[in-house]
């Protein structure tokens, strides 16, 4: 169990911190343009950003606080955000009727519920 958590967690960080940096390297204007970039339209530049800052700093939080064994209850609460994350991203996309865009999301909601749950139960850092 503690090696299947340790790969979702991998995947996820990988992806979330993929997507972050675009998030935040990429100009407005290319995001909304690329492929799936619509719900930019709905946001300020500024509010792009701070979704992709706070992607990265998810993406950290999955993996820094374990593997350092430096407050690894962050781990969890880092999932729970994102989890939290995906489900105001289903909600944008359910408002742009985006179906594709909501099963990704889901996809990741429940990868990300799945570590939180993990590490807060049966395979915490702390037990």
């Amino acid at each position: 169990m503690n090696l299947t958590l340790w790969i979702v967690t991998g995947l996820l960080a990988v992806a979330f911190l993929a997507g972050g940096v675009i998030k935040l390297i990429r100009p407005r204007e290319k995001l909304a343009a690329a492929p799936g970039g619509g719900w930019v339209e709905d946001f300020g530049a500024g509010a792009v950003k701070a979704i992709g800052a706070v992607e990265v700093l998810g993406a950290a939080g999955l993996v820094l606080p374990g593997v350092l064994g430096i407050a690894p209850v962050l781990v969890p609460l880092a999932a729970v955000g994102l989890v939290l994350l995906m489900v105001g991203a289903m909600i944008t996309h359910l408002r742009r009727h985006e179906a594709t865009a909501i099963v990704v999301n889901l996809v990741y909601l429940a990868l990300a519920g799945f570590v939180a749950w993990g590490r807060f139960g049966p395979e915490s850092f702390t037990g």
